[in-house]
């Protein structure tokens, strides 16, 4: 007997993602419906499917993956990063990113130890003059250059100074400078193509040998038709990294920032760790991944404000979660948000408790429970370094210095495609 089943769901419709709203309407309508439910898009005249289960996110992202395609809001993304392995599907998709993938492993990821302490360090003798000076230090912009500095370096390494001594500018500032990711932006953006195409070119013909992933990307070879990457193809993956690379390792650091200025004893946690760390040279990979707090306040921060905070799936066939027929092409989103605060998996979900993450807590919670990067075969390429980068980043600032917000004024929330705080978050550094 056919299941004609429909979940519960409001009266009224709402175009979740599409406002400020929509983490209102998720907790909303998570408390009155539970794990699966469905809201009209009145924009497209259709209904959504949002669930909170984990079995259910599994089966789409996982175990019947191949079933479900990226869905609404991708056409605006493709914009921006073309057709790399963000927006990209099929065979295609799974050609591009097998052929990434040794690029991301964790033996190339130690290389870049040194650059990402380097940057690290400018920044810290930056975080000391405003100190000396007297004045705050804004943490929002700060983790956006610093990010997107150390993803430009490890993309094009040297070529990245010459492009600015050619320019007279950081021709992808505009990524840090400018927050609206609107068409504006798109084209703006779209633009640096023309660049990385040239560079590509450029690299062709001198045939030098570069340390970072246009290097490699170039390099690298499908394995079945021992092909490589088209220009096209190449602009796009580059595009794509930058963007997906800087904004949301950006936005994480931003919320750690905030989380730990204000709980003291994380902060203090922090600092014994990093003291009793002291690395001569680079923090390498293995060390990053070894200074346990930091690792568990870098989760415990993603768990409340994970950057990625609504993801969506489009069903290719029909389907069945929690119990419901989904028919074909129905949009089935995913926050990421709302599951890292579901009261059946997380004990006191608004706490900030990265304690959570270490011992029988971590151990028992279900897998599909936590997915800050996504999970299955579509999780972010990039999660081992982002998380390096990241431990590094604390590791090299706490062991100098201790921030304090700089106003008491209220954080509110910015969902558009990351999760962000709305205005500057502006902290006090207090040297130790």
């Amino acid at each position: 007997m056919q299941n004609t089943a429909i979940p519960p769901g409001p009266t009224e419709g709402f175009d979740i993602g599409g406002s400020e709203e929509s983490l209102e309407r998720l907790r909303e309508y998570f408390a009155r419906f539970g794990d699966v439910y469905r809201v009209f898009a009145p924009a497209r005249g259709v209904f959504d499917y949002i669930i909170n289960n984990p079995e259910d996110i599994k089966r789409v992202m996982l175990s019947n993956h191949r079933n479900y395609t990226k869905g609404n809001g991708m056409d605006r993304v493709k914009i921006l990063l073309g057709n790399g392995i963000m927006t990209s599907e099929g065979d295609f998709w799974r050609r591009q990113r097998r052929m990434m993938q040794p690029s991301f492993h964790r033996r190339v990821i130690d290389q870049f130890a040194a650059l990402i302490s380097e940057v690290n360090e400018k920044y810290a003798e930056r975080w000391a003059a405003a100190a000396a000076r007297g004045e705050p230090v804004n943490i929002s912009s700060d983790s956006s250059e610093l990010t997107l500095e150390i993803v430009l370096r490890s993309i094009f390494g040297t070529d990245l100074e010459r492009l600015e001594q050619m320019m007279g500018v950081n021709p992808f500032e505009v990524v840090a400078k400018q927050s609206n990711r609107d068409l504006k932006f798109a084209f703006q953006f779209r633009s640096l193509a023309r660049l990385v195409g040239e560079l590509i070119q450029r690299r062709r013909r001198e045939a030098e040998e570069h340390f970072d992933f246009l290097g490699m990307l170039m390099l690298t070879r499908d394995r079945e038709t021992e092909q490589p990457m088209a220009d096209k193809e190449l602009i796009d993956e580059v595009l794509t990294l930058i963007v997906a690379g800087h904004e949301t390792t950006a936005a994480a650091l931003t919320w750690t920032w905030y989380l730990v200025a204000t709980h003291g004893d994380a902060a203090e946690g922090l600092q014994a760790e990093a003291d009793a760390m002291n690395p001569t040279g680079s923090l390498g990979l293995d060390a990053a991944e070894s200074l346990a707090f930091t690792h568990q306040v870098l989760q415990e921060s993603l768990r409340l404000y994970p950057p990625g905070w609504l993801l969506s799936r489009r069903a290719i066939e029909a389907d069945e979660l929690g119990g419901f027929p989904i028919a074909p092409r129905t949009d089935v989103l995913i926050s990421p948000y709302m599951l890292h605060r579901h009261p059946q998996y997380w004990s006191e979900p608004e706490e900030f408790r990265p304690e959570r993450f270490a011992g029988p807590d971590a151990e028992e919670r279900h897998r599909f429970a936590y997915i800050p990067f996504a999970v299955g075969p579509r999780h972010c390429i990039g999660e081992n370094i982002a998380m390096f980068e990241m431990l590094a980043h604390m590791h090299a600032m706490t062991r100098r210095f201790r921030l304090t917000r700089a106003t008491d004024e209220p954080i509110q929330f910015e969902a558009q495609i990351n999760l962000r705080p709305r205005s500057n978050l502006m902290m006090t550094v207090h040297p130790r």
